[in-house]
């Protein structure tokens, strides 16, 4: 097994052990998630999902792991994934083929990408998200350690977009349920 398969497999069960962590077990919600994780890779679970949904990247597996270290409030919350759905919205359409630009063959010689993303690494040290700045610092390291053959790979994944479309969706709906409420 090669590392890229060995990452896929382990980060997968750390996706799956992460969503039980969600859950609501009480308790058991810490020993349910490292269960899951481990029944993950043992019963087939991981390499269905990966077989499934391919590499996840590595900011995906990052919140994984944040939500199974039980960091609240989750980095992950609703302005950054409203964020995500607009950029995917514009990145997806344009990487199938729509319009003469492919943003995603831009990832394999990534200078001007990595240029854009400067910028952004100074505005997360401004705001002081210094967890989206780590997330950030490792996906780049994890692109450069060559585990990822494109860094967009590295950055964000369907499963990532699915995951925030969850989360707003999540949002819009107690929205909706508290306005009813009043």
């Amino acid at each position: 097994m090669n590392a890229v398969a060995a990452y896929g497999l382990l980060a997968h069960a750390l996706i799956f052990g992460a969503i039980v962590s969600l859950l609501p077990l009480g308790e058991l919600r810490a020993r349910a998630a490292l269960l899951a994780t481990g029944l993950a890779l043992a019963v087939g679970i991981a390499p269905y999902l990966h077989g499934m949904f391919g590499l996840p990247s590595l900011t995906l597996l990052q919140l994984a792991v944040l939500q199974l270290a039980n960091k609240t409030p989750s980095p992950f919350s609703t302005r950054p994934a409203l964020g995500l759905i607009l950029f995917a919205a514009l990145f997806y359409p344009a990487a199938l083929g729509l319009g003469a630009f492919d943003p995603y063959a831009s990832g394999y010689q990534p200078l001007p990408l990595l240029t854009a993303l400067v910028p952004v690494a100074a505005a997360l040290w401004w705001r002081r998200l210094n967890i989206w700045l780590i997330i950030l610092a490792i996906d780049l390291a994890g692109y450069a350690s060559g585990l990822f053959v494109n860094l967009w790979d590295a950055l964000f994944d369907p499963l990532l977009v699915l995951l925030a479309l969850l989360i707003v969706g999540r949002r819009l709906i107690t929205r909706q349920a508290a306005s009813r409420i009043r």
